[in-house]
């Protein structure tokens, strides 16, 4: 069903459906992990020994983007990273990153639109789309800081 409406997508804006459009949405689409870089890309397809340029790959990932099969994200490490786009709001996720380890959490979207509504209700807005990132410490680099901070004591 993706692959259909990417081709009619693709079709509607003047695009061919190509292999290469194909596999790179076929990596999203298989991947364990949700939030993949062009680089993560392009090294999963040359791990399956499939022949494409990283060229293609990163000019394949921002066409996707900009036809919204792919959501695009920055969490301030100045790589974007990318993960498929639904059209179901429900299935929208906000993210938690830790400033020392980078580790990824993703928050529950009902916390995230209660902060929305409150935002719509102080100013008056509708707020048609919206990308939270909360940026702290892990548990993990939280302990690391204080056994650190204990032992210079």
């Amino acid at each position: 069903m993706l692959y259909e409406s990417l081709r009619k997508e693709l079709r509607s804006r003047k695009y061919r459906m190509t292999a290469q459009r194909e596999i790179v949405l076929k990596i999203f689409a298989e991947s364990d992990e949700r939030h993949l870089g062009a680089e993560d890309v392009y090294r999963k397809l040359s791990e399956k020994r499939y022949r494409i340029s990283k060229a293609t790959v990163y000019r394949t990932v921002e066409l996707l983007s900009r036809l919204g099969f792919l959501r695009k994200l920055e969490f301030g490490e100045g790589v974007y990273r990318y993960e498929l786009a639904t059209p179901n709001a429900e299935t929208l996720h906000q993210h938690l990153i830790c400033k020392s380890c980078g580790e990824l959490l993703e928050i529950d979207e009902q916390i995230v639109k209660q902060l929305v509504q409150n935002v719509e209700r102080q100013t008056g807005y509708i707020v048609k789309d919206y990308d939270v990132k909360f940026f702290g410490l892990c548990p993990k680099c939280q302990s690391r800081s204080r056994n650190t901070a204990e032992e210079s004591m």
